[in-house]
């Protein structure tokens, strides 16, 4: 790898992800499949699934109901613990989780309970409600929500930042 500075190093998506306990996978969907296949083998790794499978165009989802992105995902990565996380809010949010006296909920998923503890801990560590669905099977749910933020944001107008999703609990 080059030097980069400091003590950041520049490298390839291999040598990234070689180098990581956590990977996280943030690409438009289209880019999904060769960005793992790039990256090598992540077999035990805890992969975060940032992305979702969304048309180009951002009129819908190009998976849904009966699988997901999600688990695509997990069968492209064989031996990776796959968690659905940061993916139902725009990155405008990520710096400030804090709506008002709310703090966005931030919801992950995934069939590893090791890994979702540590993606827990590390979404709690950015300053989000963490929200557990449950299995990576929920990403069934989680990838159309996040098509209602993206309506929200860009066809209603509310602007990238300016919402989030809060789960209440009794």
């Amino acid at each position: 790898m080059k030097s980069a500075g400091g003590n950041a190093r520049a490298g390839t998506v291999k040598d990234a992800a070689s180098f990581g306990d956590v990977v996280v996978l943030a690409t438009p969907w289209p880019a999904t499949e060769e960005a793992i296949r790039s990256a090598g083998s992540l077999a035990g790794k805890i992969l975060i699934d940032c992305t979702n499978p969304m048309a180009a165009d951002l009129s819908g989802l190009t998976i849904g109901t009966n699988n997901s992105g999600g688990e695509e995902v997990a069968q492209w990565a064989p031996g990776a613990k796959v968690v659905k996380a940061f993916n139902t809010l725009g990155a405008g949010s990520f710096a400030n989780p804090r709506i008002g006296s709310e703090i966005a909920s931030m919801f992950i998923c995934g069939d590893d309970a090791s890994a979702k503890s540590v993606v827990a801990q590390l979404t709690a560590e950015l300053g989000f409600d963490v929200v557990d669905a449950g299995p990576l099977t929920a990403s069934r749910s989680l990838e159309p929500m996040a098509m209602l933020w993206v309506h929200l944001a860009y066809m209603q107008g509310w602007g990238p930042a300016g919402h989030a999703f809060k789960m209440l609990r009794r």
